[in-house]
């Protein structure tokens, strides 16, 4: 389990590095770019340092969010789950990058192999499933890997297949191929993976009520949204 983040011995103020690995992870822009606006607000801070603080305290941010979430989702078991795939350069090799999102387009995992089969959709269907339970329909496009995997889960019977079924997971991939494209590719797996799972869990933190029937209580669960990050932060 990732231990809660500490700001102890830090002397740039919480508030500070919350804002900068939050401009980081949540829009498309390079460590300058955040350097940039910190220093239009009056804040004198190196993108070295941007660059410190995200390694050490985004995964520490996600992993609490996370779990935050989890325990808040498991509690609705007839889930619509849409699962795909997208290939990824790694230092100029390809990668695959597994995706998996609710009926809302929330991302629940996040999961890259260097492989497009069956062990590869194994991996990931597994992850999920550990972390978030099981769904109800599971909604893949026609790959044949998707077949077997869910065959030895036990799950076949839920797999839904059809054309323009999947366009909620394959829309889920457009925010990360903008960030892709500000971080000008990734060099190694491990980064790819890093990036991810935080990217995932910190996208759409701030904006879980899409629909327009729970519009009127948007702002109060921005709110909530805001001070929850505000409390990790002062942990």
């Amino acid at each position: 389990m990732t231990r809660p983040a500490s700001f102890k011995y830090f002397k740039t103020s919480p508030e500070i590095i919350r804002l900068a690995v939050m401009l980081y992870i949540r829009f498309p822009l390079s460590l300058r770019n955040v350097e940039d606006l910190l220093h239009e607000r009056g804040i004198d801070v190196s993108h070295e340092a941007v660059r410190y603080w995200w390694n050490r305290f985004g995964p520490m941010f996600a992993s609490e969010i996370r779990r935050k979430r989890v325990q808040q989702l498991r509690a609705f078991s007839k889930w619509k789950w849409h699962v795909d795939e997208v290939f990824v350069k790694v230092n100029g090799k390809r990668h695959y990058l597994w995706r998996a999102v609710d009926h809302e387009g929330e991302v629940l995992e996040a999961v890259v192999t260097k492989c497009r089969n069956k062990q590869a959709a194994l991996k990931s269907l597994r992850k999920l499933m550990k972390r978030h339970g099981k769904a109800e329909n599971v909604v893949t496009d026609r790959f044949a890997s998707y077949r077997a995997a869910l065959r030895e889960l036990g799950a076949a019977d839920k797999q839904q297949t059809g054309r323009r079924l999947n366009k909620r997971v394959e829309n889920s991939h457009l925010p990360f191929r903008r960030r892709e494209r500000a971080m000008q590719r990734f060099r190694r797996m491990q980064s790819l993976q890093k990036f991810a799972a935080v990217h995932s869990s910190v996208y759409n933190h701030f904006n879980q009520e899409r629909s327009l029937a729970s519009r009127d209580t948007f702002k109060l669960t921005r709110a909530a949204a805001l001070a929850e990050w505000r409390c990790l932060c002062a942990e």
